[in-house]
């Protein structure tokens, strides 16, 4: 087993609670380390795990896990774990585990898991549709489907999202979310692959050649993995395409980082949006 095997890594750093008195990793420790790899592997899939489960009418319960030893990690060692589904039988699936300080394997790791009714706890069939959201994504397949339409088309599923994020979560009031520009907007909508919605973001109408992005909105669960920069991208890409020369956005103080990496600088003065803390940023298309 080695590196090339994986295709998805959750990186991690070794805690001084995590070792003994050698500063050597506690032998217990390595399956928590996977065990929290396995969570953002379905992150990475955008299945918020609970929500997914529910539709497909299951959850899924471990049968079997074994650890294989082959060098110890210390304290302060930056670790990987990679993560794969090896095989999906008929009613279980198994994932296989390698841990790596750099390119050295320490850990390997299995774990079985069975797909069940989660009343009686009996195995079911892996429904098809996760089978494929497996399997497409250990090929490289997309996890998401990023799609754009007027707020006709789109909107009752850009508010699941929007209402889950900014009403529910962040306490604006839903009278303040809304607003009347949404039916001028085109609206981006990120959907997995069961079909739920994970992200949405609208682009305003362009002024003077300057675009504006709102409302940009991913599901807590799913946040880190990629779905709000498909979405902001998306709707670049469409105010490229109308000719607008820059997009500019009121970004939350929490996401200034995010919309950095997406090419975005600030510009002036902080502001409070909503009762939360702004800034004002943008970028050439």
């Amino acid at each position: 087993m080695n590196k090339q095997d994986f295709r998805f890594f959750h990186r991690l750093r070794v805690r001084w609670a995590e070792v003994d008195m050698q500063k050597i990793v506690f032998n217990a420790h390595y399956l928590m380390y996977v065990d929290t790899a396995i969570s953002d592997y379905w992150r990475a899939l955008a299945l918020p795990y609970e929500e997914a489960m529910h539709q497909l009418g299951g959850d899924l319960y471990v049968k079997k896990s074994s650890l294989e030893y082959h060098a110890s990690a210390r304290f302060d060692d930056q670790l990987e774990v990679g993560m794969r589904c090896s095989r999906i039988g008929n009613s279980s699936m198994t994932f296989e585990a390698g841990i790596f300080r750099g390119e050295e394997l320490l850990i390997s790791a299995e774990l079985v898991y069975v797909f069940a009714d989660p009343a009686t706890q009996t195995s079911r069939p892996v429904p098809e549709a996760l089978r494929q959201c497996l399997l497409g994504f250990e090929a490289g397949e997309p996890v998401v489907e990023v799609r754009t339409a007027s707020w006709q088309v789109l909107g009752a599923d850009a508010m699941k999202v929007r209402v889950e994020v900014f009403v529910d979560e962040q306490r604006i009031p839903l009278e303040m979310e809304q607003d009347p520009a949404d039916p001028h907007c085109l609206h981006a909508v990120a959907y997995n692959r069961l079909g739920q919605v994970v992200a949405t973001g609208r682009l305003l109408p362009s002024e003077g050649g300057v675009a504006r992005i709102g409302r940009m909105a991913v599901k807590r669960l799913l946040r880190g993995a990629g779905q709000g920069a498909r979405v902001l991208d998306t709707l670049v890409q469409a105010a490229r395409e109308r000719g607008d020369a820059q997009v500019l956005l009121h970004a939350q103080r929490s996401a200034e980082g995010f919309y950095a990496r997406a090419g975005f600088a600030p510009q002036g003065d902080g502001f409070d949006e909503a009762g939360l803390p702004h800034i004002e940023m943008v970028r050439a298309t």
